[in-house]
Formats: C-alpha cells, sequence, structure tokens
C-alpha cells in the first residue's frame, strides 16, 4: 500500500492569523478590553473597508512586482464627482456610483495603458497619477467639503442588514449574524475536507489531522468572536456584504482562472511568461484598469462613510493598502501572496490603527509604528527567501 505523504503547515504561510490574534490581545490588554467591545468591532468594519477593497487591488499589482501610488487620489475625485452629482446636481445615486466607477475605470486604464504600451514603470506613472488625482479634486470641489450626503446614500457604509434579535445573556443577540458565521465555519470545513480530498486523489502531500483542526479553531475561533460581537450590536454592517463580495470573487479569480495564473507568472518571471505565450501588456493593462475600479468604489464606500466628500479624503490609503498586502504575505518581488492574506493584512493595519488611537497615541507614533511593523513583514520575506536559496 503506497505511504501517504505528510507536510506541515507552514508558519508564513498561516503565521499572519496568529499575528492578527497577538496584535488584537496586545491591545486588548493595554486598552483594558475597549478594542474588544461590540460597538468597537462594528466600527474596525466600517473604518477599514475601503481598506480593504483597495487592498483587494493592490495585491494583484503587488504580484505582477509593483504597486500603485495613485489609488488615494483617484478614491479621492471618484468621492467627489460622486458626492457632487448627488448633492450640486441631483442625479440619483446609483448613476452617480456607475459614473464613479466609470472614472474609476479611466483612470486605471490611463496607468495601464503608459505601463502595458508605453513601458513607463509603474512608480512613475501612479505617482504622476497620484499628483493629478489630488489637484483634480481640489479644483472639483473648490477646497471645500461638499454634504452632507442623503441616507440612502449613506446606507451603503454606515447602514446594516436586517436584524432578528432574540433576548440572550442579558441582551439582544441578532441571529441573522448568528447563522452567517455558522454557515461560513460550515462551509470553510467543507472546503478543507474537499482541498484535502484531491491532494491524496493526485498523490499530493497533506497535512496531518491534528494540524488542519487546528487551523480551522484558530480560523474559526476568530470568526465567531468577530460575528458574536456584531451580533451584540446592530448585526451585520453592508460594507461587510461589499467586502465579502468582493473578496470572493478576486479569491476565485486569482485562484481558480487563467486570468489569476497568469499575473501570477508575469510576477514570478515576466520573461518566462511571455515565452510561454502570455500576453503580458493585457495583464498589465486589466491588472491597473481594475485597481481604478476598485478605487472608486472605496471612494463611493468613503464618501458614504463620511456623508461627504472632502479634499483630503484617501490621503495616505495607498500606504495602507500595500502594507496590508505585504503583511499579510506578499513578495516584494511578486508572484506570491494570496487575497485572504491581503485582507488579514488589511485588518492588522486597521487593529494597530483602531489600538493605537484608543490608546491615545498621535498620529506622528502611530506612522513609526505602522512603518516598522511594514519594514519588519518585508524584512521577514526576503530573508526567508535568501535562507530558501
Amino acid at each position: 500500500m503506497k505511504k501517504q505523504n505528510k507536510a506541515n503547515i507552514s508558519l508564513q504561510e498561516y503565521g499572519m492569523f496568529l499575528a492578527l490574534i497577538a496584535i488584537f490581545l496586545i491591545f486588548n490588554f493595554l486598552t483594558d478590553g475597549k478594542n474588544a467591545s461590540a460597538f468597537n468591532i462594528n466600527n474596525l468594519v466600517m473604518q477599514n473597508g475601503y481598506v480593504v477593497i483597495l487592498a483587494t487591488g493592490m495585491l494583484l499589482c503587488v504580484l505582477t512586482g509593483n504597486i500603485d501610488l495613485g489609488v488615494g487620489s483617484v478614491v479621492a475625485i471618484t468621492g467627489a464627482v460622486s458626492a457632487i452629482m448627488v448633492v450640486q446636481m441631483g442625479v440619483p445615486y446609483q448613476l452617480a456610483f456607475l459614473i464613479a466607477i466609470f472614472i474609476g475605470a479611466v483612470a486605471g486604464m490611463f496607468v495601464g495603458f503608459f505601463v502595458a504600451y508605453l513601458g513607463i514603470p509603474p512608480f512613475v506613472v501612479t505617482l504622476a497619477t497620484m499628483l493629478m488625482g489630488r489637484g483634480l479634486t481640489y479644483t472639483l470641489l473648490k477646497s471645500q467639503t461638499v454634504g452632507p450626503l442623503p441616507e440612502e446614500y449613506i446606507k451603503y457604509a454606515a447602514g446594516f442588514l436586517p436584524t432578528m434579535k432574540v433576548p440572550f445573556a442579558g441582551a439582544d443577540l441578532d441571529l441573522v449574524s448568528i447563522f452567517v458565521a455558522l454557515t461560513v465555519t460550515i462551509l470553510m470545513i467543507l472546503a478543507e475536507i474537499k482541498s484535502n480530498a484531491t491532494k491524496k486523489k493526485y498523490g499530493f502531500a497533506t497535512y496531518p489531522l491534528w494540524q488542519m483542526i487546528a487551523k480551522l479553531v484558530v480560523i474559526g475561533g476568530i470568526i465567531w468572536f468577530f460575528f458574536y460581537k456584531l451580533a451584540r450590536l446592530n448585526g451585520i454592517p453592508i460594507v461587510l456584504v461589499i467586502m465579502a463580495i468582493i473578496v470572493v470573487i478576486y479569491h476565485f479569480i486569482t485562484s481558480k482562472t487563467v486570468a489569476g495564473r497568469q499575473v501570477y507568472a508575469l510576477g514570478g518571471n515576466a520573461k518566462a511568461a511571455r515565452l510561454s505565450g502570455i500576453n503580458t501588456k493585457r495583464v498589465f493593462f486589466w491588472v491597473y484598469t481594475n485597481m481604478g475600479i476598485l478605487a472608486a468604489v472605496a471612494g463611493i464606500v468613503l464618501s458614504a462613510r463620511n456623508a461627504a466628500a472632502t479634499p483630503k479624503a484617501g490621503e495616505g490609503f495607498e500606504l495602507d493598502a500595500i502594507a496590508s498586502c505585504y503583511i499579510g504575505g506578499a513578495a516584494a518581488a511578486g508572484g506570491v501572496g494570496t487575497i485572504v492574506g491581503a485582507v488579514v493584512g488589511a485588518f492588522i493595519m486597521g487593529i494597530l490603527n483602531n489600538g493605537m488611537s484608543l490608546m491615545g497615541w498621535t498620529t506622528d507614533i502611530q506612522k513609526v509604528v505602522k512603518g516598522l511593523v511594514l519594514l519588519g513583514a518585508v524584512t521577514v520575506d526576503v530573508l526567508s527567501k535568501k535562507k530558501r536559496a
């Protein structure tokens, strides 16, 4: 009988979940449990929705070995256009959303054209779009805030799904949130079982049972803690649904489609990708076009969250999105990284921002800490590659 190969779960692959838990517990101790309150968990979701959306798109850029410095400005200008049309021109918010997304797509295609077909380095092109986008935002808004936005607009960042509350432990508990947590847990277990069965079928190494169970318990614990806290307050935020849809779609694209495999191939070895028949110019073009579209979605969410459009909206967002990808395990050289990792990285950044704010740390100190965390994540990645080499 053929002996089944066994593999061990890589700490580099799942260490980000342990890091997420560790950072959360540290701030839980330092803030006397304030960061674990239902109110704060809800704020954590709403305040980081746009970062997760941007990190999802940024991961594709990082996978090609590049970044996009202009996403913060695209967030600002698309949010400004959407708010101006709704508040000053009386355009229905649905149409304003579509126009804003179209503008984001055009901005992405602009970058994609210079990068893919003219061969201009992405750093230079996106630095230029960052400056141009910020200038156009100030021009459109005339350096003033446009608002307040109507309630139906705001609900996409500040609204909640319908709830079904029952008394539990001295307070109300939303059964919809509990049902979603149960569904996600079951799907996660089934996906793990299917993955393990597929590996066995083709003779690939599988994880020992105890490691599989440990991984499921850790990730499942995060899920249940998260949704239980939401269930104790207002239920599931609409922005969380938007994030989940985007994450699921892009996880499927990067892991199950030819387009996703081409992005990884391009980042792993661009010359080899071209020789194998991949149209690398087209890959670059759609990756940056896609980044523009997701930046527009983030711009709409941010303007809804603020109930207005401001000239300084989105400042520094590109750095948070890039840092989220690297902290989540993406390789600085490209070709390595996952959507789930980028999302976990975004929440690690969110927990850091949130925890330091609760402790009363100034924004200057917060920037120093985030810089050190980013530098540490990239350093670990580079050093681990040197050891394997």
